[in-house]
């Protein structure tokens, strides 16, 4: 069984669906909630076009409660859906990890561009 750390991203099963948020089975001790407002940056309508029950996800640990044995999910930001028809797989957390670090690179150019006198 892998050990789950807050900010990992792994592969869970959908076993419910609701309008407030998706149920995920993350293994045999642990479920989770993705809630709506953990799905996307825009407004969700519809929680329905997000998963289907018995659909594998990725899924992103925002917090472990490790008394009840439940987590809080998200999948904002990530290729939550699996594609195993795809040959070459994009990242699971999508344009995430460039939009994150594009601010550092330019400053680190722009310093090195105009260095200080």
């Amino acid at each position: 069984m892998e050990d789950l750390k807050v900010g990992s991203v792994v592969k869970g099963e959908v076993t419910g669906v609701e309008t407030y948020g998706i149920f995920v089975k993350i293994n045999d001790e642990y479920n989770g909630l993705v809630h709506i407002s953990e799905m996307s940056e825009k407004f969700v309508k519809d929680v329905h076009k997000f998963a289907e029950i018995g659909e594998v996800i990725y899924v992103e640990i925002k917090n472990i409660d490790t008394k009840s044995k439940k987590c809080i999910l998200s999948i904002k930001d990530l290729n939550y859906r699996i594609d195993d028809d795809k040959k070459v797989k994009e990242s699971v957390r999508g344009f995430s990890p460039l939009k994150q670090h594009l601010p550092i690179w330019i400053e680190k150019k722009y310093t090195e561009l105009h260095p200080k006198k």
